[in-house]
């Protein structure tokens, strides 16, 4: 073997673009998926999940921009509004907002720090970004098909009490941890939301 090929063959690989740009994207926000679930918003660096996808971290600019872009790209819901929806309205109109509070109870339970929507709040608190992420998916996503798959009038406004109260409880039990709501059953936490859930859904509102 020459000298000139002992240098290439013993030469770190290249970084920066690999051929695929399409599996690369995915194997990005594959990485930072698992990153976000792991450390959360503020944990996972840019130079971390380029090093779990094996990338340079200017690569994850060029696809995405920024982070909050790329957190938005890696959220993989808890579940299917379109699954969901039926079941919320299985008795109408009548048990809707205990439907909903069990609804984010179950799956923020189930998931944990994995939940998506506790890092979309999580990185609400620093990033304008996020938030509007957040509160734009459960508005279009969930929130506004169901309002007006129950007629309900002032959608926009419904919508936002709504998630007033499903933020503001996320937030409060799993964010921060505030006892003693933190510790409390599930089934209380439900009991607690779901009469200001079925107003703020079905009740009258207050002009």
């Amino acid at each position: 073997m020459t000298q000139r090929e002992t240098d290439q063959s013993t030469r770190t690989p290249r970084t920066g673009r690999r051929p695929g740009a399409s599996s690369t994207r995915e194997e990005i926000i594959a990485a930072a998926r698992q990153l976000f679930a792991q450390r959360g918003y503020d944990g996972a660096t840019m130079r971390a999940i380029a090093g779990e996808a094996g990338v340079d971290a200017a690569l994850i600019v060029h696809f995405f921009g920024n982070k909050p872009t790329l957190l938005g790209e890696a959220v993989q819901w808890p579940f299917d509004p379109d699954v969901e929806i039926p079941k919320l309205l299985a008795d109408g109109r009548r048990n809707v907002g205990r439907r909903m509070a069990e609804l984010f109870v179950r799956t923020w339970d189930d998931e944990g720090d994995r939940n998506p929507i506790l890092t979309l709040l999580r990185a609400g608190m620093t990033e304008p970004q996020a938030a509007e992420m957040l509160g734009g998916s459960l508005r279009l996503c969930l929130f506004g098909p169901l309002l007006e798959r129950l007629g309900s009038d002032r959608p926009d406004l419904r919508a936002n009490l709504v998630a007033s109260q499903l933020v503001g409880m996320g937030t409060v039990r799993y964010v921060l941890g505030f006892e003693p709501v933190a510790s409390a059953r599930p089934a209380d936490v439900v009991a607690w939301l779901a009469p200001t859930l079925q107003r703020y859904l079905t009740g009258k509102l207050e002009r």
